[in-house]
C-alpha cells in the first residue's frame, strides 16, 4: 500500500487549469483498481492519494503521467507501508 502526497508548485489558479485532466487521470486509476481514495489537503496546498500499487516503480510511473506533474503544477512524495490492522469493513487493505 502507498500513501501519495502532493504539494502544489504553482498558485491554485494555475493548478485549476489542469483540474479536469487531473480528475480524468484519477478516474482512470480508480477504474484500474490502483487508487483507493483521494482528496485535497486542507488548506488546499496539494492532495493525498491511497494506492494499492503492486510496486513503488509502478506507482512512480503512474504518477509521472498525472497532468499536474506533466505541467509542473505539483510534485509527489510516495510512502510505502504494510498495513497490519484495519477498522472493520476495510479488511481488503490487508
Amino acid at each position: 500500500m502507498f500513501i501519495i502526497t502532493s504539494v502544489y508548485l504553482k498558485p491554485n489558479e494555475e493548478v485549476d487549469v489542469y483540474i479536469k485532466a487531473h480528475r480524468e487521470f484519477l478516474d482512470a486509476q480508480y477504474a484500474k483498481g490502483l487508487f483507493l481514495a483521494s482528496g485535497r489537503k486542507v488548506p488546499r496546498t496539494g492532495g493525498v492519494i491511497f494506492s494499492k500499487g503492486s510496486s513503488r516503480a509502478e506507482v512512480e510511473a503512474v504518477m509521472a503521467q498525472d497532468p499536474f506533474v506533466i505541467n509542473g503544477c505539483a510534485k509527489y512524495d510516495i510512502v510505502e507501508f504494510a498495513p497490519v490492522k484495519v477498522a472493520p469493513g476495510l479488511e481488503q487493505l490487508l
